[in-house]
């Protein structure tokens, strides 16, 4: 954050007396209803048989352009957290709803999503903890983080970022990590218990719950004036983009993968995400930030169903699984006249290699991810609708 952010957002404490009436960011929602359409990308290239990244530019960028989701996703939850604590108008509520939320997207991750991923119920086999699962527990911890002084989460949150890549001069820190199964859950990742476990940890809790921490200190500034907020929206997201740039360019911390070892532009923009490092967060979150300043004022027919899809984010992300998954195999049936039996292994890490033929082309993938925006789009028009019009509290859940 700029000095001025910090400084406005750090000095703020949520009121404790009372619900505040509080009305829906639409920038928010713009942005959060991107994201998800583009996570769509992504989950289509694992049924299409697409590798994750290179060697071509289309396949690197249909990979890459995706990466900006998981980090907008958990930012953004975190702002929204501040925005309903504001609405609620007690912490201890606050709190209570993070707990059951967090506890039931990872009930929801280990079961429902788990089996629309495979469409088989292998759980002895094959278990995944992803983005829902890690942002179920990073919820579970803000129940104890929103506690803290708003200035102490802020500069917590931030150093948290900026210096856990700092681990890699610690002498055998990652065999450390990759001993235990805690250690797995929170920095390492990879198959649990041991390393041959059914369980695989895909996203990592840290930094990722300091990520959902920095979003609920950036709340107060959504609460300010739309052309406040847009300026320090500009302010911080040019800021971390340039940091990205510099930091990236000399090469020396922030990611453990070195482009100048393969100096191209696909290797300067290769960074890691598993777990996140420093440059693939300023990589992506400023970039983010910029594009919610520019959507501050966004009008007309793509921002609308935008805002759409950005209003009930996890609804469709419940739905968009096996909506692709069904249409995986409707291409399989109408290129191969049958259903192939390896969209029904263990996805999205499917043990052993892919048909021969099988792969799609990008033409192919990304006509059918259209199809299933297409489809998840009246889809979660209803749905909103029906949220915006029930009282109902268990609504907030889905």
């Amino acid at each position: 954050m700029t000095t001025a952010a910090l400084r406005d957002s750090s000095t703020y404490s949520p009121v404790t007396s009372g619900p505040a009436p509080t009305r829906r960011i639409a920038s928010i929602d713009i942005v959060r209803g991107l994201v998800v359409v583009l996570m769509a990308i992504d989950h289509v290239r694992v049924y299409a048989g697409v590798p994750a990244g290179g060697p071509t530019y289309g396949v690197f960028f249909t990979r890459w352009i995706t990466h900006f989701v998981a980090p907008a996703f958990v930012f953004l939850a975190g702002t929204a957290a501040f925005l309903y604590g504001q609405r609620v108008g007690d912490r201890k509520a606050l709190s209570r709803f993070l707990v059951t939320r967090g506890l039931w997207l990872v009930l929801l991750e280990l079961t429902v999503i788990r089996a629309a991923w495979t469409f088989n119920f292998d759980y002895a086999h094959y278990m995944l903890g992803g983005v829902i699962w890690m942002i179920g527990w990073c919820m579970v911890l803000m129940a104890a983080v929103i506690h803290l002084p708003m200035k102490a989460i802020a500069i917590g949150s931030l150093a948290v970022i900026i210096g856990h890549n700092a681990t890699a001069a610690i002498p055998r820190f990652g065999d450390v990590v990759s001993a235990t199964s805690v250690g797995k859950i929170l920095y390492g990742g990879g198959s649990i218990p041991g390393d041959d476990g059914p369980f695989f940890i895909l996203f990592v809790l840290v930094p990722w719950i300091a990520v959902m921490a920095a979003g609920y200190a950036f709340g107060p500034v959504m609460q300010m004036t739309p052309e406040r907020r847009r300026s320090i929206c500009l302010r911080i997201g040019i800021g971390a983009t340039v940091a990205f740039v510099l930091l990236r360019g000399l090469d020396v911390y922030g990611d453990p993968n070195h482009w100048r070892q393969r100096a191209s532009l696909l290797s300067f923009l290769a960074t890691a995400k598993y777990p996140a490092s420093l440059l693939f967060l300023l990589m992506t979150l400023g970039p983010t930030l910029i594009l919610l300043a520019l959507v501050e004022n966004a009008r007309g027919p793509v921002a609308s169903k935008l805002e759409t899809f950005g209003k009930v984010p996890f609804f469709y992300y419940l739905l968009h699984i096996p909506v692709i998954h069904v249409a995986a195999i409707v291409v399989s049936v109408v290129r191969e006249g049958t259903v192939n039996p390896w969209l029904f292994t263990n996805f999205p890490l499917a043990p052993g290699p892919q048909p021969d033929g099988y792969r799609w082309s990008l033409s192919l993938l990304y006509l059918v991810w259209a199809i299933v925006i297409v489809v998840l789009y009246f889809a979660c028009r209803w749905y909103a609708r029906v949220k915006a019009a029930s009282k109902s509290p268990l609504l907030s859940y889905l």
